[in-house]
């Protein structure tokens, strides 16, 4: 009993404590409930039933209110990527896909083959071989070379122990190295295998890869099988197709056909005046392509197919060409001629059989090498005018036979000079009054006696003639720079021109407007307009219609007839030289040959006045002169000899050597023997 009332004061204790504790809780919760109550006037506190306290937040809603932030935040962060993507499209777009196509679009060129150049026998003058030209696009290499030289430094282990910021040098150097071995390897295989006909030079190789392009040519003419093995070695060179223009036969007619230039530009002579319609017109296509230079499949589109050039078949008869050069060469040589040229047409046609000079380039050879020796790639024949002098004296004989006003056989007194507006004109060698048939002051080529003929003329109907016979104006020829000679107009005459342009002088001719005044009376007294092409065709084969030449009735068929015969006189032979002519060594056995010597005096540059020691010599003729077939006109520039080394300055033998050989080469029929001589000096 005593025990048991001891335990109450020790139970109040513990009740007093329970009390306590339950009072701290309570305490505790208001505190947390108060943290989290909503503000009031909030949507959740207006929701709660009562007025005083706001009710606490359930984790419901919590996560309502955070769903919303999050989806508020995604539809800001849609927005700007819409609209970022609205501006890269619409803004930045179109530059952006011409870049992208730009990367990737190649375009492929199909070269045209350019066409080829024969001779009237169907002989190759010009034509294209097939080679390679290794090319590469500089930006483009550069680039995929630096994804090797990335490769290259991982596979070797070393790209992870080079610093981040060095590496893009390490890259850097690695292509240049790749450079150089390409610029020093390359021009070692070519060399080693003889497959270019140019030196190749590593450094303008080197130069070429490092070039801000996106196009270059390496090596141009490299053998097609040793391209090939060297695009195949390294990366991102190519062998392009390349055309290399072929001259088989050297300097012969170089003159006339030109060349072209590494681009396949015509340069000089027929190749540049027809270089259009020989170089025919690319073809191309185009073609997307990998970061690595590969085609992507599908993308081939723009296919445009090449037109390869026109071939042509000129009037240049190559083994007559080749003989002409040759002796005009010689010629030269033995008289110390500056220089020489020749022409020889077929009358009938007006067409050029040759067209020759010295100093011909060799397109094949080392062009610089020639031009410092002299040599040259012009056609003087059709550029360089000069005073034809007595050979010109044709002109006067055609009018006053056509005219009527004398006959071959009138007999003229022919004083040693002539008066003519004050200038006083001598023959070439002194003389009192002399009679001379009309044959016979051609056939002496006087002076005088042909002013005394031209005065019968008068200046009006010579100057008419001058026209009729195509002086001063170009023929029209199918090659570049032709000059139209220098012919004073008539209104700018003075008191002497008269008595200069009869004789050939005060005047400036070309040689092939020169054999053209031949090639007229040869042809029964109509002119036709020199030319060179005798057909042209297509790539398809199909004829391209050339225009006609010009026709000019200059002189009756009957005159050109009897000036002809007239002119025999120059080249007959005589042992006693009273008929015997100026041009006695044009003469060919068994022909009858026609003709005209001439000797120019040429302007001292020192003086302005006429040298006395320097001329143009020229020779024109017929042959043969019963049955015309080929007109030949002959020029040396300040000859000190003979063509064949003897005294004297003609060209008359020169003649003779073409004329001979072009005769018995065509076996021409001998012409009826001549009946007497032609009387040039009556005694």
């Amino acid at each position: 009993m005593n025990q048991r009332r001891s335990d109450g004061p020790g139970r109040d204790e513990y009740s007093s404590r329970i009390r306590r504790r339950e009072e701290s809780y309570k305490q505790q919760r208001v505190g947390q409930l108060k943290a989290t109550t909503v503000p009031a006037g909030s949507p959740a506190s207006q929701r709660r039933a009562g007025g005083g306290v706001d009710k606490p937040v359930t984790q419901k809603e919590m996560m309502a209110t955070r769903l919303r932030a999050v989806r508020i935040l995604a539809l800001f962060l849609c927005a700007v990527l819409i609209g970022r993507m609205a501006w890269v499209q619409l803004v930045w777009g179109p530059d952006l896909s011409e870049k992208a196509s730009v990367q990737r679009t190649r375009i492929y060129t199909d070269p045209a083959r350019r066409g080829e150049i024969v001779d009237r026998q169907g002989q190759q003058l010009a034509f294209t071989m097939q080679a390679r030209s290794l090319t590469v696009s500089p930006n483009v290499l550069r680039k995929e070379l630096r994804y090797t030289a990335e490769n290259d430094l991982i596979e070797a282990g070393q790209w992870s122990g080079i610093p981040a910021d060095q590496r893009e040098n390490a890259i850097d150097k690695k292509v240049e190295g790749y450079l150089k071995q390409y610029a020093d390897e390359i021009p070692k295989v070519i060399a080693d295998k003889g497959a270019s006909a140019h030196e190749v030079n590593s450094k303008d190789i080197l130069d070429k890869l490092e070039a801000d392009s996106t196009y270059a040519v390496l090596v141009r003419n490299v053998d097609p099988d040793v391209a090939v093995e060297i695009s195949r070695t390294y990366h991102g060179v190519a062998a392009d197709l390349q055309d290399i223009r072929q001259y088989p036969n050297g300097a012969v007619a170089s003159n006339v056909i030109g060349k072209i230039s590494q681009d396949g530009q015509g340069q000089f002579g027929f190749e540049a005046s027809n270089d259009s319609l020989l170089a025919g017109v690319n073809g191309r296509s185009t073609a997307d392509v990998s970061a690595l230079g590969q085609v992507i499949p599908g993308t081939l589109r723009d296919q445009v197919p090449a037109t390869h050039g026109a071939s042509v078949t000129l009037t240049l008869d190559l083994d007559l060409q080749t003989y002409v050069q040759q002796q005009l060469e010689q010629a030269k040589s033995n008289s110390g001629a500056k220089q020489a040229s020749a022409v020889v047409l077929d009358v009938k046609t007006g067409q050029v059989l040759a067209m020759a000079n010295t100093d011909a380039i060799d397109p094949t050879g080392d062009i610089q090498r020639q031009l410092d020796r002299g040599k040259e790639f012009g056609n003087p024949t059709i550029s360089a005018p000069f005073e034809p002098g007595s050979v010109a004296k044709i002109i006067t004989a055609a009018g006053v036979i056509e005219d009527g006003l004398t006959t071959p056989d009138e007999v003229l007194t022919v004083p040693g000079s002539i008066d003519m507006a004050g200038v006083n004109v001598k023959d070439a060698w002194p003389h009192g009054p002399t009679p001379f048939t009309t044959t016979g002051v051609f056939g002496k080529s006087s002076n005088v006696g042909t002013l005394m003929l031209a005065q019968r003329l008068g200046e009006e109907r010579f100057d008419q003639l001058l026209t009729d016979f195509g002086v001063g104006r170009p023929t029209g020829i199918e090659l570049p720079s032709e000059s139209e000679g220098l012919r004073p107009r008539f209104e700018q005459w003075s008191g002497g021109t008269f008595a200069n342009l009869p004789i050939g002088q005060g005047m400036s001719l070309t040689l092939i407007q020169m054999a053209g005044i031949y090639q007229a009376l040869a042809n029964g007294g109509e002119r036709i307009e020199p030319r060179i092409v005798a057909e042209m065709k297509d790539s398809t084969g199909e004829v391209i219609e050339q225009p006609e030449p010009r026709r000019v009735r200059v002189v009756k068929e009957s005159t050109a007839r009897t000036v002809i015969d007239m002119f025999r006189a120059v080249v007959q032979q005589d042992p006693t030289g009273v008929q015997q002519g100026t041009g006695a060594g044009a003469a060919i056995p068994g022909y009858q040959i026609s003709g005209k010597t001439g000797t120019a005096q040429q302007v001292d540059p020192n003086t302005g006045a006429y040298s006395h020691s320097n001329y143009w010599i020229t020779f024109a003729g017929i042959a043969p002169a019963d049955n015309p077939r080929y007109a030949v006109a002959l020029m040396l520039d300040r000859p000190v000899r003979g063509v064949h080394g003897e005294g004297g300055q003609s060209a008359a033998p020169l003649f003779h050597d073409i004329a001979s050989w072009l005769l018995d080469r065509d076996n021409v029929p001998l012409s009826p023997p001549q009946e007497g001589q032609l009387i040039l000096e009556p005694r």
